[in-house]
Protein backbone atom coordinates (compact mmCIF):
# COMPACT_ATOMS: atom_id res chain seq x y z
CA UNK A 1 0.00 0.00 0.00
CA UNK A 2 1.53 3.15 -0.90
CA UNK A 3 1.46 6.23 1.71
CA UNK A 4 2.26 9.85 1.52
CA UNK A 5 3.23 11.85 4.16
CA UNK A 6 3.76 15.50 3.75
CA UNK A 7 5.48 17.74 6.10
CA UNK A 8 6.80 21.45 6.61
CA UNK A 9 3.59 22.99 7.10
CA UNK A 10 3.10 25.92 9.96
CA UNK A 11 2.40 29.77 10.06
CA UNK A 12 4.26 32.38 8.60
CA UNK A 13 3.91 35.51 7.82
CA UNK A 14 3.01 37.24 4.23
CA UNK A 15 5.91 37.21 2.09
CA UNK A 16 7.64 34.52 3.94
CA UNK A 17 8.60 30.97 2.48
CA UNK A 18 8.26 27.63 3.61
CA UNK A 19 9.38 24.21 1.56
CA UNK A 20 6.45 20.88 2.00
CA UNK A 21 7.84 17.57 1.20
CA UNK A 22 5.90 14.60 0.51
CA UNK A 23 8.19 11.34 1.42
CA UNK A 24 6.50 8.32 -0.71
CA UNK A 25 6.55 4.99 0.70
CA UNK A 26 5.27 1.33 -0.31
CA UNK A 27 5.21 1.87 -4.00
CA UNK A 28 7.61 2.43 -7.51
CA UNK A 29 7.81 6.20 -6.98
CA UNK A 30 9.78 7.32 -9.92
CA UNK A 31 6.62 5.95 -12.04
CA UNK A 32 4.16 7.97 -10.64
CA UNK A 33 3.10 11.22 -11.36
CA UNK A 34 3.21 13.73 -8.29
CA UNK A 35 1.86 16.75 -7.60
CA UNK A 36 0.22 18.72 -4.69
CA UNK A 37 -3.51 20.28 -4.22
CA UNK A 38 -4.73 22.61 -1.57
CA UNK A 39 -8.26 23.32 0.08
CA UNK A 40 -9.33 26.29 2.08
CA UNK A 41 -11.67 26.50 4.39
CA UNK A 42 -15.51 26.22 2.16
CA UNK A 43 -14.02 25.89 -0.66
CA UNK A 44 -12.85 22.98 -3.25
CA UNK A 45 -9.52 21.27 -3.08
CA UNK A 46 -7.67 22.62 -6.38
CA UNK A 47 -4.39 21.93 -8.12
CA UNK A 48 -1.71 23.59 -7.51
CA UNK A 49 1.41 21.85 -8.86
CA UNK A 50 2.70 18.63 -10.84
CA UNK A 51 5.83 17.25 -11.81
CA UNK A 52 6.26 14.62 -14.23
CA UNK A 53 7.76 10.67 -13.29
CA UNK A 54 11.33 11.97 -14.30
CA UNK A 55 11.01 15.54 -13.55
CA UNK A 56 11.51 16.90 -16.80
CA UNK A 57 7.86 18.50 -16.71
CA UNK A 58 6.24 20.69 -14.48
CA UNK A 59 2.84 22.28 -14.31
CA UNK A 60 1.87 24.95 -11.68
CA UNK A 61 -1.53 26.96 -11.31
CA UNK A 62 -1.96 30.19 -12.36
CA UNK A 63 -2.69 31.46 -9.16
CA UNK A 64 0.71 30.00 -8.00
CA UNK A 65 3.11 30.89 -10.81
CA UNK A 66 6.37 32.78 -10.10
CA UNK A 67 6.34 32.19 -6.37
CA UNK A 68 5.69 28.11 -6.32
CA UNK A 69 8.17 25.55 -7.45
CA UNK A 70 8.09 21.61 -7.49
CA UNK A 71 10.79 19.41 -7.60
CA UNK A 72 11.62 15.29 -6.88
CA UNK A 73 13.92 13.29 -5.99
CA UNK A 74 13.15 9.69 -7.43
CA UNK A 75 16.30 8.26 -4.87
CA UNK A 76 14.73 9.86 -1.64
CA UNK A 77 11.49 8.96 -3.05
CA UNK A 78 10.23 12.53 -2.10
CA UNK A 79 8.73 15.31 -3.61
CA UNK A 80 9.14 19.47 -2.70
CA UNK A 81 7.06 21.83 -2.97
CA UNK A 82 9.00 25.34 -2.26
CA UNK A 83 6.26 28.19 -1.50
CA UNK A 84 8.15 31.95 -2.04
CA UNK A 85 6.22 35.00 -1.25
CA UNK A 86 3.57 33.60 0.63
CA UNK A 87 0.22 35.79 0.39
CA UNK A 88 -2.85 35.05 2.80
CA UNK A 89 -4.53 33.33 0.47
CA UNK A 90 -2.44 30.78 0.20
CA UNK A 91 -3.58 29.41 3.29
CA UNK A 92 -5.02 25.85 3.34
CA UNK A 93 -4.29 22.27 3.84
CA UNK A 94 -1.96 21.41 1.58
CA UNK A 95 -2.16 17.43 0.22
CA UNK A 96 0.39 15.46 -1.58
CA UNK A 97 -0.79 13.35 -4.56
CA UNK A 98 -0.26 10.50 -6.75
CA UNK A 99 -0.82 9.25 -10.34
CA UNK A 100 -0.07 5.76 -10.70
CA UNK A 101 -1.48 5.31 -14.39
CA UNK A 102 1.37 7.05 -16.29
CA UNK A 103 -0.57 10.37 -16.80
CA UNK A 104 1.88 13.38 -17.42
CA UNK A 105 1.66 16.16 -15.34
CA UNK A 106 -0.80 17.69 -17.71
CA UNK A 107 -2.96 15.36 -17.28
CA UNK A 108 -3.09 15.70 -13.20
CA UNK A 109 -6.55 16.15 -11.94
CA UNK A 110 -8.51 14.70 -9.03
CA UNK A 111 -9.96 12.65 -11.03
CA UNK A 112 -6.82 10.81 -12.23
CA UNK A 113 -5.14 10.45 -8.32
CA UNK A 114 -4.56 7.30 -7.54
CA UNK A 115 -3.03 8.25 -3.22
CA UNK A 116 -3.60 10.99 -1.08
CA UNK A 117 -1.59 12.68 1.50
CA UNK A 118 -3.16 13.36 4.79
CA UNK A 119 -2.66 16.89 4.63
CA UNK A 120 -0.56 20.15 5.98
CA UNK A 121 -1.43 22.94 6.65
CA UNK A 122 -0.43 26.19 5.78
CA UNK A 123 -1.03 29.39 7.22
CA UNK A 124 -0.19 32.97 6.20
CA UNK A 125 -0.71 35.58 8.39
CA UNK A 126 -0.93 39.12 7.07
Amino acid sequence: QVKLVESGGGLVQAGGSLILSCAASGGAFSSYTMGWFRQAPGKEREFVAAISRTGGTTRLADSVKGRFTISRDNAKSTVYLPMNSLKPEDTAVYYCAADADYSGAYSFTKSNVDYWGQGTQVTVSS
